[in-house]
């Protein structure tokens, strides 16, 4: 960035409105001298995360991994996907953090410190898939709106909490209750406070399974700032935005939840098969909820070489959202023959499962190797694009590298 252009051209009154808020004693910059609230922010080094991350978008962030990076049993915060809706909260004070229980099917609005959360009930730890609903939404045709995620907005960290039905069975709730509903500390990019980013839930069935944690910890530290930091609702197998950051507020509802990204066509696909291309409209249009079976090849990075003789090593994980995933095979003739690889059972339901095979080629030449998970019911990943939807979500066709066998 070229500063002193940059700042040259703009107004006090312009850069106001790009922080989103007045410049106190603005009259007393320096001649050419830009703010650091506008100055490039570096990503990597912001959120700890590795250079081969790719941005996808930096009003709110977005970043993914590329698939190689996700080699990890365990995915370490450096390789972890963010997806945002809004601004991340800057000043926390996880000493005075608060937890307010509301909605019309509580018996009695109750608030718990952060402090009361992590004493007053027992803790857990879990290995949880998470993945953006919108995973793979690049490949789609006509092109959907939203960021144009490749296959990186997936992981599978540890976290570590109290289980949110023990909290719910603590606070007491009405019979009629069908959905909990969660409130954040981020801000709409508007600047406008009376707005949320996003405000989404689960039926009231996910938030009392065992593996639905309100988390404070990942991967046995306190969870990253852009993770949800103090406090975040984790919810393995379904669409990562129902995993809310930040939370601040739950509600028990007797309806399903009418928050921000709720309604219209967001994380909602049609529910019955459309033409590509085709309007739906939003009374036609089903909430996402368990993720469809998928698998990732995570090792070699996608154009590697072998020479001829030599066996090609796979590695890579599968996962079925709430299902597990049966089989997992692969494919060296774009889809004609079918091997099957060794496949690990989940360190605990809702964790993404792990595959390894050895591959001998014929010949020299190019190659593509496919991978395809089947899960416990017996439905497989699709070799090519699934049915279309507007806004892009659960592409979970077959993952796929190239090699060259020379």
């Amino acid at each position: 960035m070229d500063r002193r252009n940059f700042t040259g051209k703009m107004s006090l009154v312009i850069m106001a409105g790009i922080l989103g808020t007045d410049i106190v004693f603005g009259h007393s910059l320096p001649k050419d001298y830009l703010p650091l609230g506008l100055q490039d922010t570096d990503p990597f080094k912001l959120f700890k995360k590795d250079r081969q991350m790719v941005i996808l978008n930096d009003k709110p962030w977005n970043i993914e991994a590329k698939a190689h990076l996700l080699n990890d049993k365990i995915t370490p915060n450096e390789f972890m996907f963010i997806r945002n809706n809004g601004k991340i909260p800057q000043k926390i004070d996880a000493a005075n953090w608060t937890l307010t229980i509301d909605g019309e099917s509580v018996r009695e609005k109750k608030i718990y410190s952060l402090k009361d959360l992590k004493t007053k009930f027992q803790q857990y730890t879990y290995q949880l898939t998470l993945e953006c609903g919108g995973n793979g939404r690049s490949e789609f045709n006509p092109p959907a709106k939203g960021n144009q995620w490749t296959v990186g907005a997936v992981s599978c960290a540890n976290w570590t909490g109290i289980r949110l039905r023990d909290m719910l069975n603590d606070i007491g709730y009405k019979s009629d209750a069908v959905y909990i509903g969660y409130h954040a500390a981020d801000t709409h990019l508007s600047g406008d406070p009376t707005k949320e980013p996003i405000s989404r839930g689960v039926p009231i069935s996910k938030a009392l399974q065992e593996e639905t944690l309100l988390a404070f910890q990942m991967n046995g530290e306190d969870i990253p700032l852009a993770h949800g930091y103090p406090l975040r609702l984790v919810c393995g197998g379904w669409p990562a935005s129902a995993s809310g950051k930040w939370i601040n507020r739950l509600s028990i509802r007797n309806e399903v939840h009418d928050g921000a990204k709720m309604g219209g066509s967001s994380y909602r696909v049609p529910c019955e098969t459309v033409a590509p291309g085709a309007k739906v409209e939003n009374s036609s249009m089903c909430i996402i909820e368990s993720m469809p079976v998928k698998s990732l090849i995570t090792t070699p990075k996608s154009g590697a070489l072998i020479k001829m003789g030599n066996t090609l090593h796979i590695e890579g994980h599968a996962w079925a959202g709430e299902l597990t995933v049966s089989k997992m095979e692969y494919s060296i003739d774009f889809g004609s023959t079918w091997q099957k690889c060794t496949l690990e059972k989940p360190i605990n339901r809702l964790a993404w499962q792990h595959f390894k095979t050895s591959i001998s080629f014929p010949k020299k030449g190019y190659y593509e190797v496919w991978a395809r998970a089947t899960d416990q019911n017996g439905k497989s990943q699709p070799m090519v694009l699934p049915g279309w939807n507007p806004k892009g979500y659960l592409n979970n066709a077959c993952h796929r590298i190239a090699i060259k066998v020379v």
